[in-house]
């Protein structure tokens, strides 16, 4: 027939999301400038807010879940642009970090006060906590690669272990750094050593936050028989974001734990 598709380019439907995912926006940011300046009623309005980007992420991406799964959509030369979406992603997210580096290395390197960490800090011991978490992590790097590999092969045995996991070390981890926090002998007002402290670990256990809800995600699909050894770009998204988290961890520990402690 004349009207049938003739390219292996998946052209999406007309859809809702987009519009109400700027309005979720634009709801989420008015109430948080509210928020921040004390007005009235402002907490509703920022409630409102997350639960509207909450709605937009899940309906959004249940939708590219369908298209993906179900329809057939997601053919290899779609998938070949998914993939240069998610590496500009995580490049994007990269440069995030940087300035909080930037940030961090500035302040360390030319301290107003000639002296770093400032003489009225107590510092984490490295070789505590925040070593235990660096292993988590590299561990739970191994975890999903070998739930990765594990997919590629046909074992999905393997695959839901290994996922199964990964998702358990990175909740030991976000639990492992709340206790770090509440034990910390300075807080996120307490200088220039201790904003960029809190604002580059504490991003960075946003982002472990969010990938182990993406890993988790990918479990439960994988449980309910999605992804085969050719087709599972939604799960390789989410191994590449937490090898991406992993690596940052790193340059935390050896850069703020340790040269900067």
């Amino acid at each position: 027939m004349s009207g049938d598709q003739k390219h292996q380019y998946h052209l999406v439907e007309p859809s809702p999301w987009p519009a109400v995912g700027s309005a979720a926006g634009f709801t989420l940011v008015l109430g948080l400038t509210m928020f921040m300046h004390e007005y009235a009623y402002s907490v509703y309005i920022l409630g409102a807010g997350v639960l509207m980007v909450l709605a937009t992420m899940f309906f959004w991406w249940r939708d590219v879940v369908r298209e993906a799964e179900f329809q057939g959509h997601h053919t290899p030369i779609v998938q070949i642009g998914m993939r240069y979406g998610m590496m500009l992603f995580i490049s994007s997210e990269v440069m995030f970090f940087v300035a909080f580096f930037w940030a961090f290395f500035d302040s360390s390197l030319y301290p107003d006060t000639g002296v770093w960490p400032p003489a009225d800090i107590t510092t984490f011991d490295p070789f505590d906590l925040p070593l235990i978490n660096t292993m988590i992590l590299l561990l739970s790097g191994c975890t999903v690669t070998w739930s990765h590999h594990a997919l590629q092969h046909g074992n999905r045995k393997d695959f839901i272990t290994g996922l199964v996991l990964t998702v358990l070390l990175g909740v030991a981890f976000t639990a492992l750094q709340a206790y770090e926090y509440t034990h910390a002998a300075f807080g996120f007002t307490d200088g220039i050593y201790a904003s960029t402290f809190y604002m580059a670990t504490g991003f960075h256990g946003f982002h472990v936050l969010v990938g182990t809800i993406f890993l988790a995600v990918c479990l439960y699909r994988g449980i309910k028989g999605h992804f085969t050894s050719e087709h599972h770009f939604g799960f390789e998204a989410a191994a590449w974001y937490w090898h991406f988290v992993d690596v940052v961890w790193l340059f935390l520990f050896v850069c703020v734990y340790w040269w900067g402690g």
